[in-house]
């Protein structure tokens, strides 16, 4: 998985990073030499509006796409479910999407979209989503680690196939569980507390702010987190029709990405151009986004596949598939741009 420390951030600030009028910025000079495209070319982005999709928001705002001949035009969607359905049928070209269960047995039945580019990646450490158990539990002695979870009700919103369930099954992998070893049950994040409270569940699996309120109401505390580091839950995929009649096309719009994840690191993350970015395509507040955990953009924009080939691996596993050998993943990734950009951009 990827290092991405503040070590090594801070490394390529030093090697690939201009200083102007005192704060730094991205040396993209070596994109130079990629001519736009003439006639410019409209791409058309369904996208779910969260900040784990912010490189094209940034890229957009920025004027990085115009630079490269790109007409980028973005449709909200309520989510990744209808942008596929979009992308099927060919009204879009590119989406922003959560990757799930189902889109494994769609690929494995031949759905022709690929991920062309990563979507922000989980923190490497004290990353949002926790699993959390009753205090009363945890102070008895009852749940002292995850292994104490065999037999108890976790709640993880989502249901079958959920990120719930695949996080929750990530944790109990540290103690050899599964899900068949517990009772999870389907709870919607906001009614998580409440049930901890009512003793409804032992044990839950939550994200700020509901994380947050159960721990400060005193009635759960943090079993684990990190389970996850490094990984890609969400990535932009391209319909096969656009990655094989505008494969120029497609280049210049994942080397816009990777241009503009170069200029969201760092405490340039929370620059004035990237802030209005941001706010312009979510429903967040710029109080929420200063306030919160920097999104994690990889400046080479590598697409983790063997973390996806793990993420897939816990779905079949789990039972959420219609097959049962390990998919091909070149039926669902696509690596050509972001390889291609690096080799324009250089490697951080």
């Amino acid at each position: 998985m990827l290092n991405l420390t503040r070590r090594r951030f801070g490394a390529w600030a030093a090697a690939t990073m201009l200083f102007v009028g005192g704060t730094f910025a991205a040396d993209t000079s070596l994109a130079a030499n990629v001519a736009p495209l003439d006639p410019p070319q409209t791409v058309k982005v369904a996208y779910v509006p969260i900040m784990k999709f912010a490189t094209a928001y940034v890229a957009k705002q920025r004027g990085i796409f115009d630079k490269y001949g790109l007409d980028v035009e973005f449709e909200r969607v309520k989510s990744g479910t209808e942008a596929i359905a979009f992308l099927d049928q060919g009204n879009v070209d590119v989406g922003g999407i959560a990757i799930v269960s189902s889109l494994w047995s769609a690929w494995d039945r031949g759905l022709d979209i690929r991920i062309i580019a990563p979507g922000a990646l989980d923190p490497m450490e004290n990353g949002p989503t926790k699993l959390l158990v009753r205090k009363d539990l945890a102070d008895s002695g009852a749940i002292g680690s995850i292994a104490d979870l065999k037999g108890k009700r976790i709640g993880a919103a989502g249901g079958p196939g959920s990120g719930g369930e695949f996080f929750v099954s990530k944790a109990l992998e540290q103690a050899d569980l599964t899900i068949r070893d517990v009772e999870l049950m389907n709870i919607g994040n906001a009614d998580m507390p409440a049930a901890l409270e009512a003793k409804s569940v032992d044990a839950a699996l939550l994200s700020s702010p509901f994380s947050d309120q159960a721990i400060s109401s005193g009635t759960a505390e943090v079993l684990a987190q990190d389970f996850t580091p490094g990984l890609m839950t969400v990535a932009f995929v391209a319909s096969g029709k656009f990655i094989k009649e505008r494969p120029e096309a497609a280049e210049r719009f994942v080397l816009a990405l990777a241009e503009a994840a170069r200029m969201m690191q760092g405490d340039d993350y929370l620059a004035s151009e990237n802030i209005e970015a941001y706010l312009a395509n979510t429903a967040s507040t710029e109080e929420a986004i200063r306030q919160g955990n920097p999104v994690i953009y990889d400046p080479n924009v590598a697409i983790p596949v063997e973390g996806l080939a793990d993420v897939e691996r816990v779905h079949r596993e789990n039972g959420r598939t219609e097959y049962e050998e390990p998919l091909d993943l070149s039926k669902a990734v696509d690596e050509t741009f972001t390889r291609k950009a690096i080799e324009t951009l250089g490697r951080m």
